[in-house]
């Protein structure tokens, strides 16, 4: 190990004072590099498989389904409890996967395909603070070495060439349990999200009728009546313009986060001149933004709620809801996405250079809508804002973590 110059971190356990000292990843690991096994793959084989898309962005492995069988080829590249494997290379020109590691708590279980490496922490190098730094400072470190175009690479040993810092292996093994704790927080956290976001999903799936029915699957107690088709026209009234005040929030639709301040989407308002024809939407009125995305193909409905006022692009399509239908509930039913079947037809020509699809308002208005009486659509709205909001703060808790964990890597390691 070498220490040219006394380094310590902000924060630390208590009992630990000692300087952190820098040493090169191959003084205290060995290695083990992985080659094409393809030909051994087999549906029932025993040891699950390590390739490029086995790195999750969460640290986890990703189950591929691919499974290797067992040989003199396999054998020798397969992972013992404690080790690490760290992928070498990466689809795209982004650098997202490469360099990431993998902790690796099961015995013969997984084996590593070509451009991954097997990493084996020696007795002075912790294996779960290994898989903290390894995916933390010491990953920005190989990021500076990526060679190669749109498919980029690193070579072993040129990573395993790189210094870290590291404290006695006691304050290591602190360190690592602490942050092997928090990640299984916010792991715990994550799945209740997904878990409240499949409930959502089924709820709508089940509280909107489908495939031409009159009725939905689930029902709210003392609801019996056939829902009634209407065109979306005859139910909106059409929103536009402004009273020239440009001093209201500016806001945009996110497809995933609803509205949004353009400054906190884009760090900038970016309406510039084009905000002087924006539309002034008022609570409880409806925007249809026609841009096409990941998580909504053929746009996206959303009531204004947390603003009295706002301006909004007037390339929107904005409206209000007559007496007959409740807002909210016009939101959640765009939710379902039962809409896009008739919102697929009118697309003349797929997106525009803005981004936008070719649905004029017009268009937008004839569509075909299934509505309830008031009464249902206001249950139906209840539940699923319940939910929303619920989902709102499991979110906003997993994003606390999330930066917890960022200011404790900031301040617990050199």
């Amino acid at each position: 190990m070498k220490d040219n110059q006394a380094k310590y971190p902000q924060l630390r356990f208590k009992g630990f004072t000692d300087p952190w000292e820098q040493c090169k990843l191959n003084e205290i690991t060995n290695h083990r590099g992985g080659t094409a096994i393809e030909k051994y793959f087999e549906k029932d084989g025993q040891y699950k498989v390590i390739s490029i898309g086995s790195y999750g962005l969460d640290g986890k492995y990703v189950d591929q389904h691919i499974r290797a069988i067992s040989n003199k080829v396999t054998d020798g590249r397969v992972v013992h409890a404690g080790e690490l494997t760290m992928v070498l290379n990466d689809k795209t020109a982004n650098g997202t996967i490469i360099g990431r590691s993998l902790l690796i708590e099961q015995d013969n279980k997984y084996v590593i395909n070509q451009r991954t490496e097997i990493i084996a922490p020696k007795e002075n190098f912790d294996s779960e603070f290994a898989f903290t730094i390894l995916n933390g400072s010491f990953r920005e470190k190989v990021k500076r070495i990526i060679q190669g175009g749109t498919q980029i690479y690193v070579n072993y040993p040129a990573v395993a060439d790189l210094s870290l810092e590291l404290p006695n292996i006691e304050e290591q093994q602190k360190i690592g349990a602490f942050f092997q704790e928090l990640d299984a927080t916010i792991t715990l956290h994550q799945r209740k999200l997904a878990k409240l976001k499949e409930l959502k999903q089924g709820y709508l799936q089940k509280l909107f009728p489908k495939n031409g029915s009159k009725f939905p699957q689930l029902r709210f107690a003392g609801f019996a009546d056939a829902w009634e088709q209407r065109k979306l026209g005859e139910i909106a009234i059409r929103v536009r313009g402004n009273d020239g005040r440009m001093n209201l929030p500016t806001l945009t639709i996110s497809a995933g986060n609803g509205w949004m301040d353009q400054r906190d989407r884009f760090s900038q308002n970016i309406a510039g001149k084009e905000q002087k024809n924006y539309t002034l939407l008022r609570q409880g009125e409806l925007s249809y933004n026609h841009g096409n995305s990941k998580l909504a193909q053929f746009g996206a409905v959303f009531e204004l709620e947390s603003y009295n006022e706002a301006l909004v692009p007037r390339v929107y399509h904005s409206f209000s809801v007559t007496a007959g239908a409740q807002p909210k509930f016009i939101e959640q039913m765009f939710a379902t996405h039962r809409p896009d079947r008739e919102l697929r037809k009118l697309v003349s020509s797929g997106a525009r250079m803005d981004g936008l699809l070719n649905i004029n308002y017009d268009d937008f208005m004839g569509i075909k809508v299934w509505l309830p009486s008031v009464a249902e659509q206001q249950a139906i709205a209840g539940l699923l804002v319940k939910l929303d909001n619920t989902i709102a703060l499991h979110q906003r808790k997993l994003e606390k973590l999330q930066e917890l964990k960022k200011g404790y890597l900031q301040k617990m390691f050199c």
